[in-house]
């Protein structure tokens, strides 16, 4: 199974579906307190220029007084960043798989009540996953992780369960390792490499309409043709101190960066 056809309807999308960008009404002062912030850890802030979180939460349209949860969010990467930004007005919502890394995020909300008071952590069952009630959230943010959702077969019951919890108007962002148009599901599997319409598709497939696409997280040092796959770029870097240097100066993947509308 290849994406060709796949391509095309994307860009289609795109043509038919992009609307304005939402303007983020979270100040520069703000994002810059958060981005030098004490309480981020020092490996997750070096991140930064691989990840340029401040132009993504723009693109997403992220404001101060939202609710916004975050799907799978690893060790708080972005945690540290959406919880204080969220802190006064809104509310920052981790969603992790059930018996993952729940208590260490909680421990580390509850450690921090000056940063994190309002940030809390639900569970949920990859199978059957629900993120809270219908129509609570104002918008759901996911990175790096639609991959393995697409190796463990749960994207689709995933992009379904994001629709579920959005409000209608309410924003999906999505990034995620962008591969060639043309990659077989197998490849996929082994590379961790997505084409961007086969994401397309999964949301659209669950209600979705394709708002914007942004070159943020591109990266064209990439050449995604490696032996373990993406994790053989940095942060990951799986194959050790074998040819470190060259991952290291190619830097992290090249990402797609998507956002979506629950009409």
């Amino acid at each position: 199974m290849t994406f060709k056809l796949l391509a095309g309807a994307a860009l289609a999308l795109v043509s038919l579906h992009t609307l304005a960008a939402p303007a983020s009404t979270v100040s520069d002062a703000a994002f810059a307190q958060v981005l030098q912030g004490t309480w981020r850890d020092p490996q997750n802030s070096g991140r930064d220029q691989y990840r340029h979180p401040q132009q993504t939460l723009q693109f997403f349209g992220l404001r101060p007084q939202q609710t916004v949860i975050e799907i799978t969010p690893g060790n708080g990467w972005y945690s540290e960043l959406l919880g204080p930004l969220l802190q006064d007005k809104g509310h920052y919502v981790a969603a992790v798989e059930a018996q993952s890394t729940s208590h260490a995020l909680q421990d580390k909300f509850t450690a921090d009540p000056a940063h994190y008071a309002k940030s809390s952590v639900v569970t949920f069952l990859p199978q059957q996953p629900r993120f809270g009630a219908a129509g609570s959230a104002d918008t759901v943010l996911t990175f790096r992780n639609v991959h393995n959702w697409v190796m463990a077969d749960t994207a689709p019951a995933m992009f379904k369960a994001f629709f579920k919890v959005l409000k209608h108007g309410g924003t999906l962002g999505v990034v995620d390792h962008r591969g060639p148009a043309d990659e077989s599901l197998e490849r996929i599997k082994q590379s961790g490499y997505l084409p961007t319409a086969y994401v397309v598709k999964l949301a659209t497939d669950a209600g979705f309409k394709l708002a914007g696409e942004s070159e943020i997280n591109a990266n064209p040092k990439d050449t995604k043709d490696y032996l373990q796959g993406v994790w053989t770029l940095p942060p990951t870097l799986r194959l050790g101190e074998q040819d470190k240097a060259k991952y290291l100066a190619i830097g992290e993947s090249d990402r797609m960066t998507l956002r979506f509308i629950k009409p």
